[in-house]
């Protein structure tokens, strides 16, 4: 392979919206998925995660959602969307292929593969996510009944009949809570009480208002002071099951003690399962030799372009360059942007 190539580090959302932004500046890039299809994480989180943007707004430019434009597509929905952007993308692709490091190569990089492959890259984008590498706080204490994290959540069915906490005040933690709630008994473990945002505003999505408004163009340090907490999406349902006892929410707990959680009162309580929906941190471990990282493992970047290497960069990351710079509907925005300068170094 020659030495000029720009070699993407991952086949996802991430992958494929850096993919198809180098390919629109005119150079055909290499997507190294470790994986068998060009679909990422999308087919192990939740049975039945929805997107909080509907499908007008969820789309690559020029590739548009199917179906009906309004509605809310579903996992199994994104993975299809993705896999068919990958068939039929202008680009190498090599699945099954984990990248296990990358290492300067004068004036650019060589990666190496777990297979003991070698690609040679003038440009690299890592854009391998964050599922795999969920991130679990310290807690104080030891727990003996079931912990796990929402990446390992599937469906509330295995908690019928349960005394279940949840630990988080996000979209994800919100829709698994409710859910649960049909069938067990759920509360939320919350740092700041949940930041509701109405779904439809004047008839329309809240979706149509951040781009007519360009809220989604404002940095994340800008719209933090403008929403405090993460915001929730929300048509009135999950409110109501606030309101009306079936889901609650209270501060987070301060320790475990056996099968019990301790929370901020004082007062013990006797719970089955704990749900951590603490969101993940950047699966980057082929980078770790080569100084690009901080001691916790985050890349030291503006707006995704290393400020450690030239020709290095990044996709996907949470707030990278505005709030929703992680999620389906956005990253394509930050591909631009990167493939852009990288391509002019």
């Amino acid at each position: 392979m020659t030495s000029d190539a720009v070699v993407i580090v991952g086949g996802g959302q991430s992958g494929l919206a850096g993919a198809f932004a180098v390919r629109e500046a005119g150079v055909r890039p290499v997507v190294l998925e470790a994986g068998d299809r060009t679909v990422g994480s999308w087919p192990e989180y939740y049975d039945s995660l929805t997107l909080f943007s509907p499908a007008r707004f969820s789309g690559f430019p020029g590739a548009p959602f199917p179906g009906e434009q309004d509605r809310y597509p579903t996992r199994d929905e994104v993975v299809s969307y993705l896999d068919k952007l990958g068939v039929g993308l202008d680009a190498e692709i090599h699945l099954k292929t984990r990248v296990a490091t990358v290492e300067t190569s004068g004036a650019g990089f060589v990666l190496r593969t777990a297979a003991g492959g070698e690609f040679r890259a003038a440009g690299v984008i890592c854009a391998s996510g964050s599922f795999s590498r969920p991130y679990v706080p310290q807690i104080p204490g030891d727990f003996t009944g079931q912990i796990l994290h929402v990446a390992q959540y599937r469906g509330p069915q295995q908690y019928a009949g349960q005394r279940v906490v949840v630990v988080g005040a996000g979209n994800s933690a919100i829709q698994v809570g409710y859910e649960l709630a049909e069938l067990a008994d759920v509360t939320l473990a919350v740092r700041r009480p949940v930041q509701f945002v109405p779904q439809v505003r004047a008839g329309r999505d809240m979706h149509f208002w951040l781009h007519a408004l360009r809220l989604d163009l404002l940095p994340p340090s800008v719209l933090s002071r403008l929403i405090r907490g993460t915001p929730v999406f929300d048509t009135g349902l999950y409110a109501a099951a606030l309101e009306s006892g079936l889901l609650d929410q209270r501060p987070m707990f301060t320790r475990f003690e056996g099968d019990q959680v301790v929370w901020s009162d004082g007062s013990r309580e006797h719970v089955d399962t704990v749900i951590l929906a603490t969101g993940y941190r950047p699966n980057l471990p082929y980078l770790e030799g080569l100084g690009a990282l901080d001691e916790t493992g985050m890349p030291k970047h503006r707006r995704g372009l290393s400020l450690t290497h030239p020709g290095l960069a990044y996709l996907g990351l949470e707030f990278q360059r505005s709030f929703s710079s992680n999620t389906l509907r956005r990253v394509s925005r930050d591909a631009q942007y990167v493939a852009r300068r990288l391509l002019a170094r």
